[in-house]
């Protein structure tokens, strides 16, 4: 009896909210460390379409980054393996609904709508992916994950209304595009949850996805009869290499944080994204936004504030619960709640 006992205590203790890992690896802090990274895709992108760099090579550059860094990591570990059946099927959907098509939507619509404008598409995400989530029985989120997300719909509408009102507005038909970025990344946050492999390290799936999609980059690009872009890229070779490092940090969080937070919470990161997209495309690529596309980003941020709350109280009551059970409403993998 005092055996089981202290081995209660222990594991209580052991996953402490004040402990620096159960911070680290709450979905809280994964969300925004996620959405801070793929934040700075757009500035980025917008520099590569600038000067010249086509989509789809900037597209294989994202994917040669976080190959780049994620292999030698599971080298290291000795985690490295082939996929087979379930993975392969697995990887092969997920690197063409999660990356390539994405991608190539995300960088073909960068020059011409704006870094900070499709960043912003980026926001409404949350409100495809919570219908679909629905429809398939994978998660329901509570009333004030609710509300978050309906701020971010909100926010999302006003920046979106504001920008196609301007007189430098892009064409509609750049507008119309980016809206199918939402759709694209919606459907790609709920399938990785509904066929995550069983076992599968999240590392692994990560890897494999993107090398798949490289290899489908590589054959688009190819097929363009395009000349690599070897002038273009001496022009910004510090952009490049950061796109480079940035996917590298990112996606090991972000499959983390698919497991862990499930396909709703994971497609949150699109509120933190859109505001710092929108950020450094002002900041650093000097892109100017009128008043009521800044508010639209406070009402965005107002719902990243709420959904991370949220995510706070679920995380901390959970940690003193000792039954051991799951955080509440997470979507682990494997479409269960």
């Amino acid at each position: 009896m005092s055996r089981t006992k202290k081995k209660d205590v222990s594991r209580f203790s052991s996953n402490s909210p004040t402990t620096s890992t159960s911070i680290v690896k709450s979905p809280a802090f994964l969300l925004l460390v996620t959405g801070t990274l793929v934040g700075f895709n757009f500035p980025l992108g917008k520099m590569a379409g600038d000067v010249g760099i086509p989509p789809v090579f900037w597209a294989m550059i994202v994917s040669l980054g976080a190959c780049g860094f994620l292999l030698p990591m599971l080298v290291f570990k000795r985690r490295l393996k082939l996929p087979k059946r379930n993975m392969l099927r697995y990887i092969i959907i997920t690197a063409l609904i999660s990356f390539v098509i994405p991608n190539l939507l995300l960088y073909s619509v960068i020059p011409h709508a704006g870094a900070g404008y499709t960043g912003l598409m980026f926001a409404l995400s949350p409100v495809f992916t919570l219908t679909l989530a629905v429809l398939f029985r994978l998660q329901k989120p509570g009333r004030k994950g609710l509300m978050g997300i309906t701020l971010g719909l909100v926010g999302a509408a006003i920046v979106s209304l504001s920008r196609g009102g301007t007189s430098d507005a892009p064409p509609l038909v750049w507008l119309l595009v980016a809206l199918l970025l939402p759709l694209a990344l919606a459907c790609g946050n709920v399938y990785r949850s509904l066929d995550w492999p069983e076992g599968a390290s999240p590392d692994l799936l990560a890897f494999w996805s993107h090398a798949f999609s490289v290899i489908l980059f590589l054959c688009l690009f190819l097929a363009s009869e395009a000349p690599i872009p070897v002038n273009a890229l001496r022009e910004i070779p510090y952009a490049a290499l950061a796109q480079m490092l940035i996917a590298g940090l990112t996606f090991p969080v972000y499959f983390r944080l698919q497991q862990s937070g499930g396909p709703v919470l994971l497609s949150q990161i699109g509120y933190v994204a859109a505001a710092v997209g929108l950020v450094t495309a002002t900041v650093l690529l000097g892109e100017q936004y009128g008043t009521m596309t800044w508010l639209g980003a406070a009402v965005i941020g107002c719902g990243i504030i709420l959904t991370v709350v949220t995510q706070m109280k679920q995380r901390f009551s959970t940690l003193k619960d000792d039954s051991g059970r799951s955080l509440p409403g997470v979507l682990a993998h494997s479409g269960q709640s």
